[in-house]
């Protein structure tokens, strides 16, 4: 059975991926949560199949929605079960949804 973390981190790249451009097999996603958690600021890039790298905006605002609540939540997450390093919450991230490789990566900022 997968920990909660891992289904969260599934679900961030379901999300990313079914947004992205349908030439994409590399995306990332920069996001900046504030410490309340009820608002982000979100940067989307990806690498098309010919090595171009470029910025996109998800089809429906309802992206924005669904990736603020996982992303709250995986902090949360971490925060609940001590996962953290001693630091504080982190505050940002970088994800990173390798399609070819269908592997998720996420850099956190603290």
């Amino acid at each position: 059975m997968a920990s909660r973390d891992d289904e969260l981190y599934s679900e961030i790249g379901r999300i990313l991926f079914e947004s992205a451009p349908e030439n994409a097999k590399m995306i990332f996603l920069d996001a900046e949560l504030s410490p309340e958690g009820d608002h982000a600021k979100f940067l989307y890039d990806y690498i098309n199949t010919k090595g171009k790298k470029t910025w996109f905006l998800p089809g429906t605002p309802a992206t924005d929605r669904l990736l603020l609540d996982k992303l709250v939540e995986l902090r949360r997450y971490y925060a609940v079960n001590d996962l953290t390093s001693g630091k504080p919450a982190w505050h940002g991230c970088l994800v990173t949804v390798d399609l070819e490789n269908m592997k998720i990566n996420l850099d956190y900022r603290y």
